[in-house]
């Protein structure tokens, strides 16, 4: 199996591409090796410098520390993931349970959901990371950045040009986007 690698934005992540699903059941991050008991990600979580991960549909993405070299970590996360798909798996999260919670929601959150899941979601996985609302109130957008874009130093740019002139072009009560 040929895994590909790509640089993101964030030269403290890289992004893995196995050719394969790698969850079915929405974008994750863990962090700490306690949040999950799939080994695959205990076993990338413990390499050294590897300070969290961020799964999506189709690929992973790894954050380390700014010390460690990618040289040290790439060919270690490759193979842990070779290893994890020759065993036949299909894929790492495999729940298939997500539940629609935009019920809970009014008429501008979802309109602000809406416009994170086409318009910008996409835009930020192909970077490696995920963006996910958290709350509006008094014109404010809180979202929170995961994977590649969590600590990338080209967040805040592409957070106040790209995701708040978006929001604000589409839906006039948005004023400003704030990430936590």
């Amino acid at each position: 199996m040929f895994i590909q690698t790509q640089e993101t934005p964030n030269p403290n992540s890289l992004k893995f591409l196995p050719g394969k699903k790698v969850s079915n059941d929405g974008p994750y991050e863990f962090l700490y090796e306690d949040q999950t008991e799939i080994s695959l990600l205990k076993n990338i979580l413990s390499i050294n410098g590897v300070t969290g991960i961020f799964l999506s549909n189709d690929f992973l993405s790894i954050n380390k520390t700014q010390d460690e070299k990618w040289e040290n970590i790439k060919h270690i996360v490759i193979s842990y993931l070779n290893e994890f798909y020759d065993k036949g798996n299909e894929f790492i999260i495999n729940k298939k349970s997500k539940l629609d919670d935009n019920n809970d929601y009014g008429e501008i959150e979802n309109k602000i959901i809406k416009i994170l899941e086409t318009k910008i979601r996409p835009a930020v996985a192909r970077d490696g990371g995920d963006i996910t609302f958290k709350e509006f109130k008094d014109g404010k957008v809180t979202v929170m950045l995961k994977g590649s874009c969590s600590g990338c130093p080209s967040s805040t740019l592409t957070l106040k040009q790209g995701v708040q002139n978006l929001l604000c072009h589409y839906i006039p009560e948005v004023k400003e986007v704030l990430a936590v």
